[in-house]
């Protein structure tokens, strides 16, 4: 027996649509971040590069994006229900798009230090703010479609961090001013927002797509016999405003099918903690992976130094073998759960190799990072680091996207907008819990406390 669901997405359409919302929801940070160097500089005493950061840039912005992005990841798994879809998505985007536009025109506008901070830092606030309700809502919004749409969406956010890798590449290559990167870095954002905005806006105007993300009543199903290719007759089900059907199946089974299809539209929605019971093992392994990922990817990684086929060339190594590697083959390990989805959903195997991915820590640890005082170089060439990272990053973009594909279809359909939204936050509690990690990670290879 085979259940084929859902009419066809004639021309990809709501596939790239679904692509091009999951780049717009991190291509803005990802971008604002590469541009570090032009806020370091800014916020330094003077105009001498050489004195330190009395404002601990690095720090605070890591803390002031994770904290909004936890929170509010958690708020919107249990107001979502409350707040309308469009006013959470599309007003996300604007915000976030406005916030693009006053960090640019600050590029040009002369400020003391302590002013460019504070609203620099309430301009990080509000974007992740916003980025953890977009986020969460597009997740859950993707959710209610087929499980390929959720490989879409998160190819599409790997893809975000190539073009980021590519801007800081070129960006060091050509040997640009801050000030002229940075420009470009907070513009494209904008640019990038405003297109996802179109593209949501287009989404209800899609037939295929308002097949899935619209309640519709059943009233509309048609049964309709039809000739199997044994010359026994058949029911095809039809939900004609739903698009699915049920094919190749008994009359009986057909109506029972049917009849549950009704039963479920009459029921009320699960509670959170009701379909956290059925995604917790998806919930536990998103988050242990991107714990491990951020635990070393950049906060140690970036410090590693060549040696080999790039000795002497520190500008080009670490945009292109720490951060375009990291992100083409995160890309790569994402767009396999298209055509790849294996271990399976139940099996024990999957938290076994989420697990597995621990080894990295110390494999990258063991690369030639620099400054360290206790731990040896293990791994001194080149060409093992892009091993390690290539690795890393293929079984996080996999592992990851297999863990919010499947979570959704662990519950009913109407549950999966929850469940989605639920695992946007245990994504962000593992970035939160990495950050956190590597600063004892770092204190461990250079052997300083923080």
């Amino acid at each position: 027996m085979r259940i084929c669901k859902g009419a066809l997405d004639k021309g990809g359409l709501v596939a790239v649509i679904f692509f091009l919302l999951g780049m717009g929801t991190l291509l803005p940070w990802n971008f604002f971040i590469t541009a570090m160097t032009y806020f370091t500089d800014r916020l330094k005493n003077g105009t001498n590069s050489t004195q330190p950061d009395t404002y601990m840039f690095s720090n605070n912005s890591v803390l002031l994006a994770q904290l909004p992005l936890l929170l509010f990841t958690l708020l919107n798994s249990f107001l979502y229900q409350h707040i309308a879809e469009k006013i959470r998505i599309a007003g996300s985007m604007v915000a976030i798009l406005l916030l693009f536009i006053l960090t640019a025109i600050l590029v040009k506008v002369d400020m003391d230090r302590d002013s460019f901070f504070s609203i620099t830092m309430a301009t990080i606030w509000f974007i992740n703010m916003f980025g953890a309700i977009l986020q969460g809502s597009l997740f859950g919004l993707v959710g209610k479609l087929p499980s390929r749409f959720s490989s879409v969406f998160m190819s599409g956010q790997a893809v975000a961090g190539i073009f980021s890798g590519l801007a800081m590449l070129f960006s060091n290559i050509f040997e640009t001013n801050p000030e002229s990167s940075a420009l470009g870095y907070f513009i494209t954002p904008c640019a990038a927002t405003l297109l996802t905005l179109f593209c949501y806006l287009l989404l209800p105007h899609l037939r295929f797509a308002r097949t899935y993300l619209e309640k519709v009543s059943c009233e509309t199903a048609d049964a309709v016999k039809e000739p199997s290719a044994n010359g026994s007759e058949t029911v095809k089900v039809k939900l004609n405003d739903l698009g699915h059907e049920f094919n190749d199946i008994g009359e009986t089974e057909a109506c029972e099918k049917l009849n549950k299809f009704n039963d479920e539209q009459t029921e009320e929605k699960s509670t959170v903690p009701q379909v956290f019971r059925k995604i917790w093992v998806m919930a536990l392994c998103v988050t242990c992976v991107f714990a491990v990922t951020l635990s070393v990817f950049p906060a140690i990684t970036i410090n590693t130094k060549p040696s080999g086929f790039f000795e002497g060339k520190d500008h080009i190594f670490v945009p292109l073998c720490s951060f375009l590697v990291f992100n083409v083959m995160d890309w790569i390990g994402r767009s396999l759960t298209s055509c790849l989805q294996w271990p399976s959903m139940k099996s024990r195997l999957f938290p076994i190799f989420v697990l597995s991915r621990v080894v990295f820590i110390p494999a990258l640890m063991l690369c030639n990072v620099q400054p360290r005082n206790y731990l040896p170089v293990v791994f001194n060439h080149d060409m093992a680091y892009i091993i390690f990272m290539s690795l890393f990053a293929i079984s996080n973009g996999y592992l990851a996207c297999l863990s919010m594909s499947y979570a959704p279809q662990l519950v009913r359909p109407k549950d999966a907008e929850t469940a989605g939204a639920l695992m946007t936050f245990f994504l962000a509690l593992g970035l939160s819990l990495g950050a956190a990690f590597s600063f004892g990670l770092k204190s461990l290879l250079s052997g300083t406390s923080n």
